[in-house]
């Protein structure tokens, strides 16, 4: 990635392990101003890795879930 993508990639995950610290999601909206103020360049890779990061966690608990479910349904005895 270019500069612009791994310092808005970073601070994605600063915002994301903070919101998971303290449940404070206007964190996001207060950056998107800070950002949009002085770089949109800025602004929209912060937005794309944030979507991006938060999507792969969503995906991945549905594969957890969908795999859990397979296994239980697998370690029970057929149906007669």
């Amino acid at each position: 990635m270019g500069v612009t993508e791994d310092l808005a990639d970073q601070l994605a995950l600063d915002v994301l392990k903070y919101i998971d610290a303290t449940g404070d999601e206007q964190i996001v909206s207060d950056m998107v101003k800070v950002l949009g103020a002085t770089s949109q360049t800025a602004e929209e890779a912060f937005l794309t890795s944030l979507r991006v990061r938060r999507a792969n966690v969503k995906a991945r608990q549905m594969l957890m879930d969908r795999a859990k479910a397979f296994q239980a349904k697998a370690g029970q005895a057929p149906k007669e």
